[in-house]
């Protein structure tokens, strides 16, 4: 069969396995089995092992703490112990404090928005940053962002921002690293809508906010993790050379359908 994607060989960097129903994993497993060469970082040594008979015994996955500025000078030594060259970066890393459940948006501590924005924004510059020098000409970077961070939604918190703020950063990375590395390097994200994981699973009103969302696509149904994941794996490969600096929404329309009429006027 064709390798449509051309992903045969391919070295792609995989941050964000938490578990089986992590969009990262979802994307590993569609990049295994297009022949990709893959090399996995976790937080600490304790996610590493819940995850490896996960990402399999023979896998290659490092420790590295995006919050950690010796972790991030040391990614680089890390990397080449598998790869000289990486061909793509998925980046599926993201991290609110909810501990003490939602709070209105003005009250907010500070050092709870500055973590997240740090790991889950900051941390795409600086990895790309740690790893410039191991970028194939052609070097695809993927993260991870959702379908609207317009949309206020009481559930996501202060979460919504920061991803605006992942979203603009991959504009002006797409800009910097053509710039000063390759011309041909492209940085997107994935907005997805809604999905069924781990992570979102343990943010207050979450499921409310699920089962609405799946209402309003026009499908009504529930944008599946694997869909997201495919169409990563298409911003990975050399058939999306001519997107650059995007985020793409993938939502099954729920966007346009807010005013469905039967969330207008639900059934009694």
């Amino acid at each position: 069969m064709m390798d449509f994607l051309g992903l045969q060989g391919k070295n792609i960097l995989i941050l964000g396995v938490a578990n089986r129903r992590s969009i990262a994993w979802h994307v590993a497993a569609i990049l295994k089995e297009a022949g990709a060469n893959l090399l996995y970082l976790f937080k600490n040594t304790q996610l590493l092992e819940k995850n490896r008979t996960l990402i399999g015994e023979d896998a290659t996955a490092f420790v590295c703490d995006v919050e950690k500025d010796l972790d991030i000078q040391n990614l680089d030594n890390l990397v080449t112990r598998k790869f000289d060259r990486l061909d793509g970066i998925l980046h599926s890393i993201a991290f609110a404090n909810y501990s003490e459940g939602i709070k209105p948006f003005h009250e907010v501590r500070k050092n709870d928005f500055l973590q997240a924005m740090d790991i889950s924004c900051f941390s795409l510059m600086n990895v790309c940053n740690a790893l410039k020098t191991r970028l194939a000409p052609d070097a695809a970077i993927v993260t991870m962002s959702i379908s609207s961070t317009k949309m206020a939604a009481e559930s996501y918190g202060y979460m919504a921002p920061v991803k605006a703020a992942l979203d603009s950063s991959v504009v002006f990375l797409a800009k910097s690293l053509t710039a000063t590395v390759s011309p041909r390097i492209r940085v997107n994200a994935v907005g997805a809508s809604p999905l069924k994981t781990s992570a979102s699973a343990g943010i207050p009103g979450y499921v409310d906010a699920y089962f609405y969302a799946e209402k309003a696509t026009l499908r009504h149904q529930a944008l599946e993790t694997d869909e997201a994941a495919n169409v990563v794996a298409f911003l990975l490969s050399r058939r999306s050379s001519g997107i650059n600096a995007q985020t793409i929404v993938v939502d099954a329309g729920m966007a346009c359908n807010f005013f469905d009429a039967d969330l207008i006027h639900p059934a009694p």
